[in-house]
């Protein structure tokens, strides 16, 4: 497939500008663009560069291309249409070779290799990734070996054989601000040794996508697929990044890239380099962010904490005193905030330490000790999760249904018959959505008839006048929501539900 690019130049125009100035009060407060005050700070900082291009002729050598070659197996399709399928037999597996290619950087003269766990990963069901090659700037071609890798993290770190290997050094990406100068090089779209340049957009941004390493450095520099894995440098030539992913509707790059930060990089690296697993502090705990929403409903301040849908039984957290419905706001003193998650905070911890918890339960401060555990792997985690939110049908014939009018739905009792139809566990108790409005705020929250309702607002419900209770009490605290605790199949999570609508 071939690319097409168009280059776009900006031009910046500088001039001089009439200004009036108005008489302040001695010591009142001066626009943050009061003339004479920015021209300091925005002047070339020590080593700036008017070109890149001696910092990129010194960088450059130790950006490297990363390969794979990968075998896949993959079943025919006997109605595809083409003239020899049918001589293998219908739904015959084949085997098919693939390729992936990515960037990295090396590390340390003997040929120590940094990239994403990603670029050096099977990129199919099934695949098997058979040989990984490393070309550097100048074609060399090598073999490399895997170190190791992370993909809770997705860091990888590969291995060639050679001497005296140009190679660069971590800078400190905490030192890192936004609107300073960021140098990108790597390998888009296959195309070797592409220099982009642009500025941080963003330090500490937490893309949404969950996890204990979500939170990267945004960049506008231009990162495309390819990209992956290669270093972001700062104009010192520091990699204060290795770049990971883009925000993209095309796939192309629109302004938005991200870098996962050095200072969350280099340990992790020097662990696989030493050839130790990565540990990382495990509560059991299932979370949800304290949106306005939620925070409504529990009358809290937004923003602040997270909030714990489920305790795995006989987990560190269970084991603490944590319980489902409780808003956890500092580990160790630390609070727990949108740019700084509960995940990242727990994440950090040594195994085996013993950490106090600062909780907001039923309105009320709560501190517990926590023994951190270890966080299980990704696939282990996986397999825990279940088969998915699938909770099959209701009977919505049940007799007896009891009206929650106010929210726009209608719920009945949950029975051992309809738990067992549900696939729900037998210990469960609440009630079950047997009817919904679709123009109701439940509605469009994603409710729909058989998610069992097991409380509000932290309070157990067995029938519908329980909910109305609940709603009725929200309303003279003179909140706009409630929060329902909603089961379907094996997951569960708060749902706030507007009480006004």
């Amino acid at each position: 497939m071939r690319y097409a690019y168009a280059l776009t130049t900006a031009l910046l125009f500088a001039g001089t500008a009439a200004t009036m100035t108005l008489h302040q009060p001695a010591g009142a407060q001066t626009a943050q663009n009061e003339p004479g005050t920015i021209a300091a700070t925005t002047a070339p900082q020590p080593g700036a560069p008017m070109s890149f291009a001696d910092m990129v002729a010194r960088l450059q050598p130790a950006v490297v291309n990363i390969s794979t070659t990968q075998k896949v197996t993959v079943s025919t399709d006997p109605l595809a249409g083409t003239p020899f399928q049918g001589q293998m037999g219908p739904g015959q597996p084949v085997t098919r070779t693939a390729e992936s290619l990515g960037s990295g950087f090396i590390i340390s003269a003997d040929g120590y290799v940094v990239t994403n766990n990603h670029v050096i990963s099977a990129g199919a069901k099934g695949a098997v990734v058979e040989t990984i090659t490393v070309t550097l700037s100048d074609r060399r071609e090598y073999k490399a070996t895997l170190v190791g890798r992370d993909p809770t993290s997705d860091l990888a770190l590969l291995k060639i054989e050679g001497a005296n290997l140009p190679f660069v050094r971590f800078g400190d990406s905490s030192k890192a601000r936004v609107g300073d100068w960021v140098v990108a090089i790597g390998n888009p779209f296959g195309l070797g040794g592409s220099v982009t340049a642009g500025i941080i957009s963003a330090v500490h941004r937490v893309t949404g996508t969950g996890g204990a390493n979500d939170r990267y450095i945004q960049t506008d520099a231009s990162i495309n697929r390819g990209n992956s894995g290669g270093p972001m440098f700062d104009l010192q030539g520091n990699v204060i990044g290795i770049n990971s992913q883009i925000l993209s509707p095309t796939g192309g790059n629109i302004g938005i890239g991200f870098a996962i930060p050095a200072e969350e990089a280099q340990p992790i690296i020097e662990q696989l380099m030493k050839g130790k697993p990565v540990e990382r502090g495990y509560l059991g705990v299932a979370m949800q962010d304290v949106t306005a929403e939620v925070a409504d409903a529990l009358g809290i301040p937004k923003d602040r904490g997270t909030l714990i849908s489920r305790v795995e039984p006989g987990a560190a957290a269970d084991k603490a005193g944590v319980r489902q419905g409780d808003v956890i706001v500092k580990v160790g003193g630390e609070d727990v905030t949108p740019d700084q998650t509960l995940s990242r905070l727990v994440a950090g911890l040594k195994p085996g330490a013993k950490v106090p918890l600062d909780i907001v339960r039923d309105g009320k401060p709560v501190r517990v000790v926590v023994t951190v555990a270890t966080r299980p792997s990704d696939e282990q985690l996986a397999a825990a999760a279940g088969n998915g939110f699938n909770p099959g049908d209701a009977d919505s014939d049940e007799p007896e249904a009891l009206a929650a009018v106010s929210l726009g739905i209608r719920v009945i009792p949950l029975t051992s018959d309809l738990a067992q139809q549900l696939r729900l566990p037998s210990n469960l108790k609440g009630v079950v959505i047997n009817a919904i409005d679709p123009s109701s705020d439940a509605a469009g929250k994603g409710l729909q008839p058989g998610d069992l309702i097991s409380s509000v607002n932290g309070t157990p419900v067995a029938s519908g006048k329980d909910i109305a209770t609940a709603v009725a009490a929200s309303k003279k605290a003179g909140r706009g929501r409630v929060l329902l605790y909603v089961q379907r199949g094996n997951n569960a999570r708060y749902i706030p539900i507007d009480i006004n609508g």
